[in-house]
């Protein structure tokens, strides 16, 4: 990276900022329509809501997306905290479909597959996000919920356009040879951990560092112990988008934001806890030896469903943790 990539970085960050505040600002004043309404159906449940996050994520192929959008729900009141946890544990399985994918690549059709699951994701349908809304925004003077719903369209967009920037300037990272050993480096679980966290928060998609890992099984140097460590920290990793989504939103949003980065955090406690369980009590052969392609995928699918059947009905606890970890001013005055 040189100057002008930490420059698109900035000028990407900002971007995403500025379409995160005016997405929540649109939607705050169009909270009165339907879509405060369809949310309220489709949420009126944690198992809802968690199937509504599984659904939106696996088609888009980026949980980072439905995070900032959840993020962005909150922030306008359109949608409860205590619904956008269901959401969130969904997105984290939803997101695994594209590790699938990725693998698919390396059979004959494959491509084809990936193809037309490209015509899904934000990168593709932003554009068309986009010419809408400034169709709805640019001619809706004398109807204000079209023109709500223009912006909203148009912040999006403008998100989105600010994470690819902002991956665009440290895409370089991604050939970088001495940046993608730092991967293979690390006996250590923990020191993995921090490897896949780092990897991703640079980044900022898992799912591309996910597919990093996948093409380093190539060398054969990635062995279950090197890659489970690193899956975990990837997840963590990805919390990073939902927590920049919440800077200067409200508190409920940064509690949304809050529970993402607990759910990852305690899952990947908790995935860490059972392979090395697994690996000394039992003492397979295979957990010592090669991964590959879709080994990475059965791993960070398996891990993602078993931290959702741990966690999923902690949910409240979940949700009280980041009401104390995000205090309201006045009982923060109180409690002085």
């Amino acid at each position: 990276m040189n100057i002008f990539d930490v420059l698109r970085l900035v000028l990407g960050l900002s971007l995403f900022l500025f379409g995160m505040n005016l997405m929540g600002e649109s939607l705050k004043k169009s909270a009165g329509s339907g879509l405060k309404t369809f949310l309220e159906k489709m949420t009126s449940s944690r198992f809802r809501g968690f199937l509504l996050g599984m659904i939106v994520t696996a088609i888009i192929q980026s949980s980072s997306a439905t995070t900032v959008m959840v993020v962005g729900f909150v922030n306008s009141g359109t949608m409860l905290l205590s619904q956008a946890i269901g959401v969130i544990m969904g997105a984290n399985i939803g997101t695994a479909v594209t590790s699938w994918i990725t693998a698919l690549s390396g059979l004959e059709g494959g491509a084809a597959v990936g193809s037309f699951f490209q015509w899904f994701k934000p990168s593709t349908f932003t554009p068309v996000l986009a010419l809408i809304g400034i169709i709805l925004y640019s001619g809706g003077e004398k109807k204000q919920n079209s023109k709500n719903i223009g912006a909203i369209f148009l912040g999006f967009s403008v998100l989105m356009l600010g994470m690819e920037t902002m991956s665009d300037a440290v895409s370089g990272l991604r050939e970088d040879e001495g940046f993608r050993s730092i991967l293979l480096m690390f006996e250590n679980p923990i020191l993995g951990v921090l490897a896949g966290l780092v990897l991703t928060a640079v980044i900022q998609s898992s799912s591309a560092s996910i597919g990093i890992l996948q093409s380093l099984t190539a060398t054969g140097a990635i062995t279950f112990g090197n890659a489970v460590p690193i899956i975990m920290g990837q997840n963590i990793g990805t919390c990073i988008t939902a927590l920049l989504a919440s800077v200067g939103t409200s508190k409920n949003a940064k509690r949304a934001s809050v529970i993402h980065l607990a759910f990852n955090v305690f899952g990947s406690v908790i995935g860490l806890g059972a392979f090395y369980l697994l690996k000394y009590l039992i003492k397979a052969q295979f957990l010592d030896g090669q991964i590959d392609m879709w080994g990475i995928a059965a791993v960070h699918t398996i891990f993602n469903i078993l931290s959702a059947i741990v966690l999923f009905p902690l949910s409240p606890w979940l949700e009280k943790l980041s009401i104390w970890l995000v205090r309201d001013s006045s009982l923060s005055k109180k409690g002085k």
